[in-house]
């Protein structure tokens, strides 16, 4: 998904720590591992090399990595272990989009030639699987298994006492270091009656157990959009407000009408250009006043427009540690904030809110932190993802942001439908999109395509390493395959270098060599 900053406008939702519901066999296994009822802290003897506060993923990336390079490192975690990723984002959501794609494949093959009847969403049973995977994923993030990697890891409401000390659970830790890494939670935008509402975020969706007859979704950016399809693919009418005028505001413009006519298709009301001003709540209903047109009535309403950084009640000022309620953690380019001792990473300091992305912060943040590195974190080429059907990818610069800032510009487009692979599968829409300088150097890419997340890695890469088109058009591909389309995307800009001129040059000597 791509960054939703928040605003200044928006209050962080009251931090009561949501319960992991319904209290089932997989959640009980869940909690086990990821916040054990016997767990027993450690007793601190003498400071650390390293204590990491927050254990999401750019606290466990920290803890794991400076444990195997043999400092001796504390894990302060409050709540669950595996934070958004693992408990509220990315692992729960995709298996949610997993169990729609599904129903959606089943009611579009009979255009494929299969016939399947009449395709019927066991929504429970959805909820139940993303359960069950989500406690088996838990092991990776569990209390245990960070202990056996040499960590130590204390489980309650951690602190900063001073510049060089974090309190937890009646101890004193001291470090050599620290990192921040507390992340971020829903925020509630400025709308009368939405705190009243009972209002879903992603801390809560994931605890429904029955399907929502009406959804009202508040936000089109990544997760509006990916929730608002799923559930709209599950049976729910799903109706999409969007304050500003196209969705996903952080990708390019085709790429958002891609992910539109894919929403309208699947039959989510997508309202654009449309403010919320109220919610009001009758009983179990909820009715969503938008400026200029009808209400929206709904059994549910799915929040998702804005996040807060955590920076609240950890001692930031006891620590000397500068921050924003809206921005996060003040830090500089290497991830140190205006404590030199004290680093962060992750959604509590940086506006790429993505788990790749705090696993790549936190590594900036171990060389910096324990073996006096420059490494900076603007060096970092981040990509991101949005999972709706079909998925969107982006690396580097769009044209509009290219143009924006003067930068001089190519763009290269190859759509799906002139893509074998993509024709035979029944999912030609979509394109592979590159912008470049006037020599060929990759700046950016897009892709729309059915696993554009699978497909942006070689975008990556060739931003990363300033390779240009040329290079790419030599990558040979499996045919048929639709990544083939970037290759072709390399071809199409070295048809462009064919200028009248070397085209007389080159039919010149063709015809010299056909008198040989």
């Amino acid at each position: 998904m791509g960054p939703e900053p928040g605003t200044s406008t928006m209050t962080p939702l009251p931090d009561d720590l949501p319960e992991l519901l319904p209290l089932d066999e997989s959640n009980r296994a869940l909690a086990a591992q990821v916040h054990p009822e016997d767990w027993v802290n450690p007793t601190p003897e003498g400071p650390y090399n390293l204590v990491v506060l927050g254990g999401g993923t750019a606290g466990l990336v920290a803890a794991a990595g400076a444990a195997g390079l043999g400092a001796r490192v504390a894990l302060v975690e409050r709540h669950l272990l595996g934070g958004d990723c693992l408990v509220t984002g990315c692992v729960p959501s995709k298996a949610l989009i997993g169990s729609s794609r599904a129903a959606a494949s089943a009611r579009k093959a009979s255009a494929l030639g299969v016939q399947t009847g009449e395709v019927t969403v066991d929504f429970p049973a959805v909820m139940a699987r993303m359960r069950a995977l989500r406690a088996g994923i838990a092991r990776h993030d569990s209390a245990a298994r960070f202990r056996d990697l040499g960590v130590d890891v204390y489980l309650g409401e951690g602190r900063f006492a001073s510049p060089t000390t974090l309190e937890v659970g009646g101890e004193t830790l001291r470090f050599a270091r620290a990192v921040i890494a507390t992340g971020a939670r829903a925020a509630l935008p400025p709308i009368p009656g939405l705190g009243e509402a009972g209002v879903l975020t992603h801390q809560t969706l994931f605890s429904l157990e029955s399907l929502p007859p009406r959804l009202a979704v508040i936000g089109g950016g990544p997760i509006g959009a990916e929730m608002a399809q799923a559930f709209a693919r599950f049976g729910s009418k799903v109706t999409l407000l969007e304050a500003g005028p196209r969705l996903m505001a952080a990708d390019d413009p085709s790429a958002s009408a891609a992910v539109l006519d894919a929403l309208r298709a699947d039959g989510v009301d997508v309202r654009l250009n449309t403010q919320v001003e109220a919610v009001r709540t009758s009983g179990d209903l909820r009715r969503v006043e938008v400026g200029g047109g009808e209400p929206v009535e709904a059994d549910q309403v799915l929040l998702a427009a804005g996040r807060a950084p955590n920076v609240e009640g950890i001692g930031l000022e006891a620590a000397g540690v500068s921050f924003d309620l809206r921005a996060g953690v003040e830090v500089d380019e290497r991830l140190r904030t205006t404590n030199r001792r004290v680093f962060a990473a992750g959604d509590v300091a940086s506006r790429y809110q993505f788990t790749h992305a705090a696993d790549f912060l936190s590594r900036t943040v171990l060389r910096n932190a324990l073996f006096f590195g420059r490494a900076k974190a603007t060096d970092l080429v981040i990509p991101w993802a949005t999972y709706t059907d079909p998925e969107v990818a982006h690396v580097g610069a769009t044209a509009e942001e290219a143009t924006r800032n003067g930068v001089p510009h190519g763009v290269v487009e190859v759509p799906l439908e002139d893509n074998d692979r993509a024709v035979l599968d029944g999912e030609a829409a979509g394109f592979v999109k590159v912008v470049h300088d006037p020599r060929g150097r990759i700046l950016g890419a897009t892709v729309v395509a059915s696993h554009a997340g699978e497909m942006i890695g070689e975008l990556v890469g060739a931003v990363q390493r300033g390779a240009s088109l040329t290079e790419l058009s030599g990558v040979i591909h499996p045919y048929p395959t639709v990544a083939d389309a970037i290759r072709r995307a390399g071809d199409q800009f070295n048809r462009t270098r064919l200028t009248p001129g070397r085209a007389r040059l080159l039919r010149w000597i063709l015809a010299r060599r056909r008198g040989r």
